[in-house]
């Protein structure tokens, strides 16, 4: 390696430290996959208590026991969420009939101006009824298989809320807890980089929750403005949207405009539409860098990329905890700077 320059030695270093970095997230993110089922409920269960802890500690200075306190947290967002499901599925379902009706009639005008002579949407129907003939089988064993997913997700919501209760009533003993299997005297290094992944996710969660709820309020005066149907429905599809970055967004935005197209036409289809994208325009101009920057401050480009990377690993789900733990790492490199400042360069000799 003497015969190597500097520059050369640094450089192969620094391959090496890469290569051993991805090395280790690879096996950690195929473990994490071979093992999801547990995995999974943890993660959802560290961002509920990263969202519910402010709620908690009110409640516990409030002279609350501390069980007590976790528990009414627990019942308190299964209420918003349960009732936040059932305002989207009830709008939707009010709506359903007249979306696809609008669906069908742009259907069969696109087919009037560009389909081929002789084609219809008769044919369209046919044909598709030989196809789910042709592969019956199949679609059977899909939805089979899709009751057992849903199965599965139940079954790790309920896990990831009992998980919730245990890690608010027990928070008080994690800082011993990581001291204790902390390795020599790295106990301080271990609880200082935990406790700023921790306060990461935290104000990730806390501002992303308020930019939600800024989006949903305004979106759903917009859409009572346009007396759009279902619009407290539309606004609770828009807040809960809001903890997927950018695909959250798109999919409620084109709910609400498919909802206005069935009930009120191409016009205020178009109004809504616009509504959506002022909503989007200040929150990505104005609400984030003024929100989010108290919190955790990440560029747009790696939120993407960590979307990306989510999404190829774990789908949806992979989406919705990209960013969080990408903000738990920046917060630990953030502690670790702190703690390992670079040595300042020597000044030269002239």
């Amino acid at each position: 390696m003497q015969l190597l320059p500097d520059a050369a030695r640094r450089l192969a270093g620094w391959c090496a430290v890469v290569l051993l970095v991805s090395g280790v997230v690879y096996v950690g993110v195929r473990l994490c996959s071979e093992f999801r089922t547990a995995v999974t409920p943890v993660l959802l269960a560290l961002l509920g208590t990263a969202l519910l802890g402010p709620l908690h500690r009110r409640l516990v200075k409030a002279k609350v026991n501390r069980s007590i306190a976790a528990g009414l947290t627990c019942v308190a967002v299964v209420a918003v969420v349960g009732g936040a499901v059932y305002i989207v599925v009830a709008a939707l379902i009010d709506t359903g009939d007249q979306i696809v009706a609008s669906l069908k009639d742009a259907a069969q005008g696109v087919a009037d101006h560009f389909g081929a002579a002789g084609t219809s949407l008769d044919d369209l129907a046919t044909n598709a009824k030989d196809l789910l003939t042709k592969f019956g089988g199949t679609a059977a064993s899909n939805v089979i298989s899709g009751v057992s997913i849903v199965g599965e997700s139940i079954a790790m919501a309920v896990l990831a809320l009992f998980l919730v209760f245990f890690f608010l009533r027990d928070s008080h003993k994690a800082a011993d807890l990581i001291r204790g299997i902390a390795p020599g005297k790295s106990g301080d290094t271990l609880e200082a980089m935990a406790r700023r992944a921790f306060e990461a996710v935290e104000g990730f969660m806390r501002g992303t929750t308020l930019i939600a709820l800024i989006d949903a309020v305004c979106i759903t005066v917009g859409l009572l403005f346009l007396r759009v149907p279902g619009a407290v429905g539309l606004g609770a599809l828009v807040f809960v949207g809001a903890y997927v970055p950018y695909l959250g967004a798109f999919v409620s935005g084109a709910v609400a405009v498919l909802v206005a197209l069935a009930d009120r036409g191409f016009v205020i289809a178009l109004w809504v539409l616009g509504v959506v994208l002022a909503v989007q325009v200040l929150e990505g101009h104005v609400l984030q860098p003024m929100i989010q920057s108290r919190t955790v401050q990440m560029h747009p480009a790696v939120v993407m990329v960590a979307i990306t990377a989510g999404a190829s690993v774990a789908g949806v789900l992979g989406m919705l905890l990209a960013v969080p733990l990408t903000a738990a790492a920046f917060g630990v490199l953030h502690e670790l700077r702190t703690r390992y400042p670079e040595p300042e360069a020597e000044p030269s000799d002239s």
